[in-house]
């Protein structure tokens, strides 16, 4: 009987190597190789990789090469999912056929996003592949999210095998398929545990295929590790059409779904949502929430119009600037780019004249967002100077400008 092999493969780019290297040859990353056992009796993973793609294909369609004027070029309709926030970032819905990846921290409501977002969708057939929960957590969960909601034709499965969800597949016919997550699907052609960089690879690849071949569009949610990438084989992200990335903080109400990769549509938009004991609301207006009402009269605090994608909204940058407690001065940005403030108060000191190397510098974007428009740095020197000053700014200013190194206040785009 033939013993099983050992092999190692990139986690960031699914590089594969016979033995341990230090640096990727393909992507140049260090220390990213994984050792993953695979069985003599399965061959290489490209030969597992073939007869899976003849198990799990969904029809018989034979390509041939076409030529481009004898391709119809009519938009297929999107399907809508019947969330505003949701449908701009995607570009104005689902494309039949695509595969669209939902990515988060633990927690961040990846989940309660999706199962709102399907409850909404009453017309359409949907297959909930659930990994994670069990069928009578997924009920209590729909429950609190919409009561009064008929969801008819919403199917829940708790299967983590990918073969049998394939066989629920062609027996229930769906519209639309949801996997949560794909770090808890495994295939039996792969001689790994779930989560491994090889099962994520092959099963999103087949999900893939499926998809492509039945028209059928598919929602994967995943997870990220702590460096904040997506978890699993960077392979992952080249393989899905889409990839939306729902971040915030979880002591903070305000959740940002951001588009990072899209095939059919503009990576610029945003969607910005209020986490309630009911689930996520809609933000249509994100200015009323982020700033404050009782700040009259308050050092530290300036008012800036900020850039996110292609949606401008107004943000309270909220500074704090006191004599240093200890032998070296303190400088600390929660929402902003610590490098950019410690450049902006180097700025201050050279051009300006204020002495701040013996200062506090405390900076905070209040709701917990975290923003990296270039306009806000006159905001950020504005709200520094009122604190050490003491001196509280004008209601009714708003700032934006970019500050250069010699001092200089640039004009930024889209300032109309």
């Amino acid at each position: 009987m033939a013993k099983d092999k050992t092999m190692y493969v990139c986690s960031n780019c699914g590089q594969e190597s016979a033995k341990w290297i230090g640096k990727c040859p393909a992507c140049g990353q260090w220390n990213t190789f994984k050792e993953i056992r695979v069985s003599a009796d399965t061959g290489t993973m490209a030969a597992r990789s073939a007869a899976q793609s003849v198990r799990t294909a969904m029809s018989s369609n034979h390509n041939r090469p076409v030529r481009l004027h004898e391709i119809s070029a009519k938009d297929e309709p999107r399907i809508s999912t019947g969330d505003g926030e949701l449908d701009r970032v995607l570009g104005g819905g689902l494309v039949p056929g695509s595969i669209v990846l939902l990515g988060g921290e633990p927690g961040i409501g990846k989940s309660t996003l999706t199962l709102q977002t399907i409850l909404n969708m009453q017309n359409r057939r949907v297959l909930y592949v659930s990994g994670e929960e069990s069928a009578h957590q997924l009920k209590m969960r729909a429950e609190r999210l919409a009561p009064q909601a008929v969801a008819d034709e919403l199917l829940i499965l708790t299967e983590t095998s990918l073969e049998a969800i394939f066989e629920h597949i062609r027996d229930v016919q769906p519209q639309l398929v949801v996997i949560d997550s794909i770090q808890t699907i495994a295939t039996e052609e792969v001689e790994s545990s779930a989560g491994s960089i090889s099962q994520v690879r092959e099963c999103a690849a087949a999900l893939l295929r499926f998809a492509k071949t039945s028209g059928i569009p598919v929602i994967l949610i995943g997870h990220i590790n702590k460096e904040g990438s997506l978890a699993g084989p960077k392979i992952l992200e080249h393989i899905v059409d889409t990839v939306i990335q729902f971040e915030g903080d979880q002591h903070y109400m305000y959740r940002i779904l951001r588009s990072i990769k899209n095939r059919f549509g503009s990576t610029s938009e945003l969607g910005i949502y209020e986490m309630q004991p009911t689930g996520l609301r809609q933000v249509s207006n994100p200015s009323e929430l982020l700033l404050s009402q009782d700040h009259e009269g308050l050092s530290g605090i300036a008012i800036t119009s900020a850039i996110e994608g292609v949606r401008p909204f107004l943000l309270e940058t909220q500074a704090l600037v006191s004599s240093a407690a200890y032998g070296t001065p303190q400088r600390s940005a929660t929402g902003f780019d610590q490098r950019r403030l410690n450049m902006l108060l180097a700025v201050l000191e050279k051009r300006v004249g204020f002495k701040l190397m013996q200062k506090d510098v405390f900076l905070n974007i209040a709701g917990g967002l975290r923003v990296t428009d270039l306009a806000m740095d006159l905001s950020v020197i504005a709200s520094v100077l009122s604190s050490n000053v003491d001196t509280p700014i004008e209601s009714g200013w708003c700032m934006a400008g970019e500050v250069g190194l010699s001092g200089e206040v640039r004009p930024v785009s889209r300032i109309e």
